[in-house]
């Protein structure tokens, strides 16, 4: 005899079990006070790794900033090297630069240029004669540079130098530092050019990326309105939200914030070199912080783990001892689960074992009382059945007497009559097919043609309907008899009753679900007469004293039992107008592919 389970007996037995409620207690008085104590402990370590962690980064960014400045100040030095040439300066000062001087001054360019392999490009714009002198990759010194045109001031200008000296630029999409130096002819005040560097990320790359751990992403900004010059994470921007914490930061510090999709911090140190104001930042993700807490958390985890077994092994022990007498219980539930109800008669102790006893026995008497009502009861359905079938015609004689009936109309040259004839027999063969459960939906199709076909012959031109359906949707199972219930609650209950004419749409649809619409221009449903329709699906009940909505409530219950949460439906009503019922069925992609 296979176990029933009843709803709420584990906690039943929890309840009457010493047992359980030992081992249970003492658990949770081991289990709380180590779970709080690995959540201190977490919460203590991850935030003393995270202060670690920032001050870190701060020492590293620290060294980075400095190893930039020292390399700006490097750049500064080259930017000023057309100082140390008199011959070049002499040129340099000419209003109208002759070809000699031209090609001497090209030259100088693509000197500077090739001293450093992170040069991009150098260019000379000359205020006085408005040449440009350009050298950019391979190309011929001399072609000015495809750059914008820049101010030169007449004069030394500080405020010139604090705002164009440095600025980020682009030579051939690569992003560059644009370092221009404004050469000015000492002692006196007048400009004599711009001498422009694009200067490439190679060594400011190298720079900022030593001793950057994985997953770190670091960016360094220029100017006060934070122009992005670098980016370890190939072209990955912060957030707006995050910028703005740095244009109000303090000159370094952190604060927390989303990255590439990761959670983390933000490190950030903010100075200058001369009057360029640099900003550096670091990402650092949670993981990364965590890292090292989770290493001491998982060590506290094994051996309160160990704790915890030593404590269940002891628990058990003691309560095995104490509740030894539960062991006569065993065997009358051992029984009972063979099949065998009769037990042993209660010890008769007052005691918690003893009430537990004789509440197991009541319990065991209820369920053999209730196991025999229901064995009753199937008997008694299962010889109402065959009540029923006896008392029915023959569905042999009945199938042999229609096909008599057909023949002799063709006889008489009644074809319609024959027609009608054998799809009513069609009808009788299915409906009384009662040993099939589900079938494909192209035999309910059929079915409810042949029905819709006797009803159109009833009703002649009262009643017109239309039935549409996919062909991939023809292979699906459902269960059977779902549709004529609804079909007929249509003509009999909207139209029979309503002005005697209508107009019936049965629409099937398949993609991710099975949807059947059944939509009626008849008399409608009440608003009441649907709400208890309902209430009743609710409740799992049909009431068969009354007529109205019990066909739709047997196919809604059966679809239910069926389909289970895959399956709902809808009703909506406006009378004379559109009655419509929507059955949908998650088929899953079991059906979709038998299908194909």
């Amino acid at each position: 005899m296979k176990r029933k389970y009843v709803r709420g007996k584990p906690m039943n037995w929890f309840k009457r079990s010493l047992l359980a409620k030992l081992l249970a207690g003492m658990l949770i008085s081991t289990i709380i006070p180590y779970t709080l104590s690995n959540i201190i402990s977490y919460k203590t370590t991850s935030d003393s790794v995270k202060k670690q962690v920032i001050d870190l980064n701060l020492d590293q960014m620290s060294l980075s900033m400095e190893n930039v400045k020292r390399y700006m100040q490097e750049l500064n030095r080259v930017s000023v090297s057309f100082y140390y040439d008199q011959t070049l300066m002499q040129y340099l000062r000419s209003k109208e630069i002759v070809p000699a001087q031209s090609l001497f001054i090209t030259t100088q360019v693509d000197n500077l240029y090739n001293t450093r392999s992170e040069f991009r490009a150098t260019r000379y714009m000359s205020a006085l004669s408005g040449q440009s002198f350009m050298k950019y990759n391979n190309s011929q010194v001399g072609i000015n540079v495809h750059m914008p045109p820049m101010a030169i001031p007449g004069k030394e200008d500080r405020e010139w130098k604090r705002t164009h000296r440095y600025e980020v630029a682009y030579v051939d999409k690569e992003k560059v530092l644009a370092l221009h130096q404004l050469l000015v002819d000492y002692p006196r005040p007048e400009t004599l050019g711009v001498l422009s560097l694009y200067i490439g990320m190679d060594e400011i790359g190298t720079i900022l990326r030593t001793g950057l751990s994985e997953g770190n992403d670091v960016f360094l900004y220029i100017q006060d309105d934070l122009k992005l010059l670098y980016d370890s994470g190939g072209g990955a921007a912060m957030e707006p939200a995050a910028v703005n914490e740095l244009v109000a930061g303090r000159t370094q510090g952190s604060f927390k914030g989303d990255f590439n999709g990761q959670h983390g911090v933000f490190v950030y140190m903010k100075d200058h070199y001369m009057e360029l104001p640099l900003t550096l930042v670091k990402f650092v993700p949670s993981a990364a912080i965590n890292e090292s807490a989770n290493r001491t958390l998982g060590r506290s985890l094994i051996i309160q783990m160990a704790a915890i077994a030593f404590v269940l092994v002891t628990a058990f022990l003691l309560s095995y001892f104490t509740i030894s007498p539960v062991k006569r219980l065993l065997r009358s539930i051992a029984r009972v689960e063979t099949g065998n109800f009769r037990i042993e008669r209660p010890s008769g102790r007052e005691d918690e074992l003893g009430v537990l006893e004789q509440r197991f026995q009541t319990m065991i008497h209820n369920l053999d009382d209730l196991m025999n009502r229901e064995y009753r009861n199937r008997l008694e359905l299962t010889s109402a059945q065959l009540k029923m079938l006896q008392a029915q015609i023959n569905p042999h004689f009945l199938y042999n007497t229609l096909q008599s009936i057909g023949t002799l109309a063709l006889r008489h040259g009644s074809e319609e009559v024959s027609d009608k004839i054998g799809e009513l027999g069609a009808i009788l063969r299915y409906s009384m097919d009662l040993q099939t459960e589900t079938v494909p939906l192209k035999l309910e199709i059929e079915h409810i043609e042949h029905y819709l076909s006797l009803q159109t012959g009833r009703f002649k031109n009262r009643l017109s309907y239309t039935l549409t359906c996919p062909n991939e949707a023809l292979c699906i199972e459902v269960p059977k008899m779902i549709l004529q219930p609804l079909v007929e609650n249509s003509i009999v209950h909207g139209m029979e009753k309503g002005r005697g004419t209508g107009t019936l749409h049965i629409g099937i649809e398949w993609d991710e679900a099975l949807v059947i619409r059944m939509i009626d221009n008849g008399k409608g449903i009440s608003q009441d007469v649907m709400d208890g329709i309902r209430k009743q699906y609710e409740e799992d009940r049909l009431h068969y004293g009354e007529e109205s909505g019990i066909g739709l409530l047997n196919v809604l219950k059966r679809l239910r039992l069926y389909y289970g949460d895959r399956f709902a439906w809808s009703m909506e009503s406006t009378p004379y107008e559109a009655t419509e019922i929507v059955l949908t069925v998650d088929t899953g992609a079991a059906d979709k592919e038998g299908s194909n």
